[in-house]
């Protein structure tokens, strides 16, 4: 297969499963949408456990010492969450959500009554703050769980560096089942985080192709123990119990494996 086949199957297994979910969706009542959701956070939630647990990594603690792994992930998460606050990640992934919404609003009026309805279509979907807010939500959360897991990572580096993508087959696989969940709840903003998986995946996999293998276990070891406390924040805004602003929290991504390499020099 060609590099970016993962991807691309990732985009239509999410697009497919939130056609689903929204033909599905309507069909269920909200109690049964609900304990749908609880369940995909609980097993978000179980995602993000294996995934932290990296920080036990063996590798890992040979290359910095045994005391470091935890507070290297410590580290990570709170410089790279002061970073994306200060930039706002996640105000700015909310705003993107709710610039899709108007978009997409606009283009389905425009095409049912003529490009004359395309203003009041934008005007219209402005006035129904509690459909905004539910296709927001639906982007927002179904982009953080389909970009923010080491999957997501290692899978799209993997693929650029020319070792395949079957990390990436699984993680369509299951994007998909996941999209025909939330799908189900938030309607069509699922569909609309087809764009962000374009964005972050095909980044990434540019980056595998034009850096290379440059990660060494140890690296890899923290990057996916920093996905999985991310994973951790996404499940609970999933249950409800705390709106985590895990956008705001990815530059730790970058700075978990900038932090083991500091340390394994400094040793």
């Amino acid at each position: 297969m060609f590099v970016g086949s993962g991807t691309l199957l990732n985009v239509v297994t999410v697009l497919v499963g939130s056609g689903l979910g929204v033909a599905l969706g309507g069909r269920l009542p909200e109690r049964v949408r609900r304990v749908v959701t609880d369940g995909l956070g609980l097993v978000t939630l179980l995602v993000a456990a294996v995934a932290a647990a990296d920080v036990l990594d063996a590798d890992l603690a040979a290359a910095t010492g045994t005391g470091a792994p935890m507070l290297i992930v410590l580290g990570a998460v709170l410089i790279g969450g002061i970073v994306g606050a200060a930039l706002d990640l996640d105000g700015r992934l909310v705003a993107l959500g709710r610039w899709t919404e108007r978009r997409l609003a606009r283009r389905t009026v425009a095409a049912d009554r003529g490009s004359d309805a395309g203003s009041d279509a934008e005007s219209d979907a402005g006035s129904d703050p509690a459909r905004t807010d539910r296709f927001t939500a639906g982007f927002v959360a179904a982009s953080l769980v389909f970009c923010t897991g080491p999957l997501t990572v290692l899978g799209s580096l993997n693929d650029g560096l020319g070792n395949g993508a079957e990390q990436l087959y699984l993680k369509a696989t299951l994007d998909g089942f996941a999209a025909i969940a939330f799908a189900a709840t938030f309607g069509w903003g699922v569909a609309a985080s087809a764009l962000t998986v374009v964005v972050v995946q095909g980044g990434l996999t540019l980056v595998g192709l034009v850096v290379g293998d440059v990660l060494p276990a140890a690296h890899v070891a923290a990057l996916s123990a920093v996905g999985g406390v991310l994973l951790v924040g996404v499940a609970l805004r999933l249950l409800d119990v705390a709106q985590v602003a895990v956008a705001s929290l990815l530059p730790a991504l970058v700075v978990a494996p900038l932090l083991v390499e500091a340390v394994v020099r400094l040793r």
